[in-house]
């Protein structure tokens, strides 16, 4: 199965009740062999009417932040969400939510088969990482999981609210540029 068919089978999808509030799918965006992916929590206002994940002021400071590190969505990384849908009001996907959802990860995850993951928030990164895995704490440390390197790092609208963690973001940021070097990932 390839994305493009994953996402025509995301695009019918029923389980959970985020689907009735949806204008559109946020199922991913960028190389579709990346060995880098991403992955944020779930679409927001913006991400909901595009389509596509991480836009907005937001998705602004994620790009600047690949480019700095030589990275970009539309060449060398893959960008999704915990869940595909958008929750009411911006709020955080609930534990039932990605749980169902979760699903279209990982069949998304066995089609990229990326090297690393970072954990975009605290939601992928308790996810996906650790159940009390704490950004401020461990933002920018990686953990092997089953062969696959992942690292959390503060999601840009939680930057964006409190810039002071920028530079803290970009540390994060220059570890995994380090990390791909270091693993001597072409990008």
């Amino acid at each position: 199965m390839t994305l493009d068919e994953l996402e025509l089978e995301c695009k019918n999808c029923r389980k959970c009740a985020l689907c009735e509030g949806r204008t559109n799918l946020v199922f991913g965006t960028g190389k579709k062999d990346a060995d880098i992916m991403l992955i944020g929590e779930g679409p927001g206002e913006n991400e909901d009417l595009q389509g596509q994940p991480f836009v907005g002021r937001s998705g602004q400071l994620l790009d600047k932040f690949l480019a700095s590190v030589d990275l970009s969505r539309d060449k060398n990384v893959y960008i999704a969400n915990m869940v595909k849908c958008r929750p009411p009001h911006n709020r955080d996907p609930k534990p039932e939510e990605q749980d169902i959802c979760i699903e279209w990860l990982r069949k998304q995850f066995k089609i990229i088969r990326p090297k690393i993951i970072v954990c975009v928030g605290r939601i992928s990164a308790q996810r996906l990482i650790s159940p009390d895995f704490r950004v401020t704490k461990e933002h920018g440390t990686f953990v092997d999981k089953n062969g696959v390197l992942m690292m959390g790092t503060y999601h840009p609208a939680a930057i964006l609210r409190n810039p002071n963690n920028k530079e803290l973001a970009f540390q994060d940021w220059l570890a995994l540029r380090e990390k791909i070097d270091e693993l001597g990932i072409e990008i």
